[in-house]
């Protein structure tokens, strides 16, 4: 998929053409099909929340929200690891309040540890953690969201924020350190 080509979608989407809504969804929905896929790996077979539900409900929030302006393709699947992250943390919550009884554990963070059905109470820790990290340090919150939420490299995420590859992974180093304090607490 070519950056290029997402960028000037986007941007035919901003201006209002309808039609460059439908012809956007075929350059994207590879690459977040993929992301979905390894944000829902090892749930089993039993999960209810499917890579493709999970697709399509962030697209349609994406592009039907008229609150923010998508600038390039960076920007877009940045904010698809956001949207994404808040749909698997609604479905971990209503999956949570389910269940019944547990115990407090010591959690790690890890980009297997998103199995929704098996270790929703998992994923819920992991967003408060990261609600906490956002307040003391939103960057290395939003990288950590575009890196485990998002799959995004460190150069994508760099792209996205305007600073250096180098710099987004000494971020993202020092908040997974801050991260499995934490979980680990």
């Amino acid at each position: 998929m070519s950056a290029d080509s997402v960028t000037v979608l986007l941007e035919r989407v901003r201006q209002g053409d309808g039609d460059a809504i439908n012809a956007l969804m075929p350059v994207v929905y590879g690459e977040l099909r993929r992301l979905a896929h390894s944000y829902l790996r090892g749930a089993g077979r039993d999960r209810t929340l499917q890579a493709t539900a999970l697709v399509n409900e962030a697209y349609i929030k994406l592009v039907e929200s008229g609150q923010q302006t998508i600038h390039n393709r960076s920007h877009f699947f940045a904010l698809a690891a956001r949207v994404m992250r808040q749909i698997m943390i609604d479905y971990a919550r209503a999956q949570a309040s389910q269940k019944r009884g547990g115990g407090a554990e010591k959690l790690e963070l890890r980009e297997e540890i998103l199995s929704l059905d098996r270790d929703s109470s998992q994923v819920l820790a992991i967003h408060e953690a990261l609600d906490r990290l956002a307040a003391e340090d939103p960057r290395k919150a939003q990288l950590i969201e575009m890196r485990f939420f998002g799959g995004m490299t460190a150069e994508e995420a760099a792209d996205a924020t305007g600073i250096s590859a180098q710099q987004v992974y000494r971020e993202l180093r020092l908040a997974q350190a801050w991260l499995h304090k934490e979980l680990s607490a």
